[in-house]
């Protein structure tokens, strides 16, 4: 299981691939964990909003576990599984963190409570309970998805309790990071990809990225140039997939994602479960025109 020292570097979360039937698409999944699994990444996160979580069931969660723990014993590699247990009812969250754990997860991915907007003490009860199942957790804060916003004396809370090991950190800038960095705290990811440099430099311990799914070599640069204390080429780096991040995420992802490792024949097809809906033309051609002006 996974404890504070692992949570550094660069975090996939990863996409759920889908057959032209919206069935799941093992096939395309091996090969794009084999994929993602060549690359110096830290850490893989199944059954987030990147996966297309509100519309995969349980049973098809623990079968992409199963496969990435398969497709990585077979590579002979040692990386991280968290795997997306929040809902908004503190009894199902503690209920899939606890078969998450009975699946091999090395930590679950538990978000704010959404949609019914909890009073802070609720929001701090529900990390208990979920902290309480032995597996660890790592907490991920969204005001823009879930309706609420922790406050700075909530979140330290929960970051104390035992059993929580991190914080995604995806409140919309660097406030936060700057409160929560000032005092020792907890390792944070960078969980708005905009910020990702800058959240470096303000203490983040890595990235949990969904752009890096585009051009991951460059990501993994950027991360090891910064560790290596090269904030300067960091930058320099980070600034070539800026605009990249801003088209990936100029329509609801992972469509242009989805897209790009079709065309790459890492997937067999972008297909989505609605409501979302596939890539516009226009957003393919401004990422493809990007895309070959790095070239």
């Amino acid at each position: 299981m996974m404890n504070e020292k692992h949570i550094h570097g660069i975090f996939i979360p990863v996409i759920t691939p889908f057959t032209s039937d919206h069935k799941l698409d093992i096939e395309s999944y091996r090969n794009y964990v084999t994929y993602l699994a060549e690359h110096d990444i830290q850490g893989l996160v199944v059954n987030g909003t990147t996966g297309e979580s509100p519309t995969v069931s349980w049973d098809e969660a623990a079968q992409l576990v199963q496969t990435t723990q398969d497709v990585l014993k077979e590579l002979n590699k040692t990386i991280p599984i968290v795997v997306g247990t929040g809902t908004n009812d503190t009894y199902s969250t503690v209920r899939r963190t606890e078969m998450a754990a009975k699946i091999g997860a090395d930590a679950a991915m538990v978000v704010t409570p959404y949609y019914n907007r909890p009073t802070q003490e609720g929001i701090v009860e529900h990390f208990r309970a979920a902290s309480g199942t032995g597996l660890p957790v790592l907490v991920y804060e969204i005001p823009a998805r879930t309706g609420s916003r922790m406050t700075l004396d909530t979140i330290r809370t929960v970051l104390d309790l035992d059993g929580v090991i991190g914080l995604k950190d995806s409140s919309g800038g660097l406030d936060l990071l700057l409160q929560l960095t000032k005092h020792d705290t907890k390792p944070i990811l960078c969980g708005e990809d905009f910020y990702f440099h800058a959240m470096l430099c303000q203490g983040a311990a890595g990235g949990m990225l969904a752009s890096a799914h585009l051009n991951l070599p460059k990501y993994v640069d950027i991360y090891q140039r910064f560790a290596s204390g090269d904030v300067t080429g960091a930058r320099d780096s980070f600034k070539e997939v800026e605009s990249l991040i801003r088209q990936v995420f100029s329509e609801p992802a992972p469509a242009a994602i989805k897209w790009w490792l079709s065309q790459q024949e890492i997937i067999a097809t972008g297909q989505l479960r609605l409501p979302l809906m596939p890539a516009s033309d226009q957003l393919k051609q401004n990422l493809m025109n990007t895309i070959v002006s790095y070239a």
